[in-house]
């Protein structure tokens, strides 16, 4: 065994509903502790994958996912070289990792960020530098960032918008920032969450690609288009990358139903929109409610809010009393919600005005 493999703490999910429900005797829990789409899935979905050739599934599914890889390419402007295909955006991160790090490595990453990224570089034997954000705001210390680059750096994550502050850089602000970064050190640009921003109607670095050929950016269906028990994601690169991570890429890694049901997702445009609409107003509903109450929170772009509250973990568990399972655990005394129906949030916040 891998030496620091020893010190990983083993990833412990969440209790299943169905168990925390007959736990605490209740008839309903509402999860809004993992940032899924509570709006469901498109029903196109359903039509395609009930279309689907049944009587295949002792066959391996299409190992380029060719016509998933052709209607991305056409959809966001890119040739079909650049993709990578991932089971969720997991197996994307597990590979950069494998393929770009080694034991000495430095990876730069912000404090508070999804936690994968620093584990697969525990995995692999590199150094993990957390710059904490900026706490006023809860931005990216892009100043932090730089004075943090040695000659060891081997790769730089932004999380964009960032999980779990739920805040969005400018793409002016990354590219400044890209800018100053050597062209030796791999910048991974997680735009997980990019289908959310409201502010503006340039979100993406996409159309800015091109132009770093040391960036790889980040795509899932796992959010925005509500598939994520499909597990697809993927990541958008030059060609030269490319074929090094279609070097370790598993075979059939994407079964043919989630191939199916990516394809149909991504036709229906009107159902993300209209999700990322009620997601924008329960949004500010959420952040009106902070500013009134006088609670600190991150302003968000993505669909969750994170916010301080001292005696976090009291409030987590008489949420969880009243059927709300939220997350706790990423900063101390600091909790994060996922965006819900206006129903559910109107409770919610009945509920925190009286554990204030």
């Amino acid at each position: 065994m891998k030496s620091q493999i020893k010190k990983i703490e083993n990833y412990i999910p969440e209790e299943p509903i169905e168990s925390v429900k007959e736990r605490l005797g209740l008839k309903k829990l509402v999860r809004l502790s993992a940032n899924e789409n509570p709006f469901g899935t498109s029903p196109k979905v359903k039509e395609a994958i009930l279309k689907w050739n049944f009587g295949e599934e002792n066959r391996y599914p299409d190992g380029y996912a060719s016509d998933l890889r052709n209607k991305i390419a056409d959809f966001i402007g890119v040739i079909p070289e650049k993709l990578v295909f991932g089971v969720g955006l997991d197996e994307i991160i597990t590979m950069i990792s494998r393929i770009f790090l080694e034991t000495g490595d430095e990876v730069i990453l912000s404090k508070p960020t999804f936690s994968e990224y620093a584990l697969h570089a525990q995995i692999e034997g590199a150094k993990v530098i957390e710059v904490p954000c900026l706490s006023e705001n809860g931005h990216y210390d892009f100043e932090g960032f730089l004075k943090q680059i040695t000659n060891k750096t081997k790769v730089i994550w932004v999380c964009n918008p960032n999980n779990p502050t739920g805040t969005y850089e400018e793409v002016s602000t990354l590219k400044a920032f890209f800018d100053q970064v050597p062209d030796n050190v791999l910048i991974l640009l997680d735009e997980a969450y990019i289908h959310y921003v409201t502010k503006n109607n340039s979100t993406s670095f996409l159309p800015e690609l091109d132009n770093y050929k040391n960036v790889m950016l980040l795509r899932t269906f796992s959010k925005a288009y509500g598939l994520a028990n499909y597990r697809v994601g993927y990541a958008v690169m030059n060609e030269n990358l490319a074929n090094y991570m279609q070097a370790v890429r598993l075979p059939y890694n994407l079964n043919s139903l989630a191939q199916v049901a990516a394809i149909a997702a991504l036709a229906d445009q009107d159902f993300v929109n209209n999700s990322v609409e009620k997601t924008r107003i329960e949004r500010d509903n959420w952040e009106h409610f902070f500013k009134e109450s006088k609670i600190k929170y991150y302003s968000s772009q993505a669909n969750f809010v994170f916010f301080n509250f001292p005696a976090a973990n009291k409030l987590a568990d008489e949420l969880l009393r009243n059927g709300y399972q939220i997350r706790r655990g990423l900063l101390k005394d600091w909790l994060r919600v996922t965006i819900g129906s206006e129903e559910d949030g109107v409770k919610l916040r009945s509920i925190i005005s009286k554990n204030k």
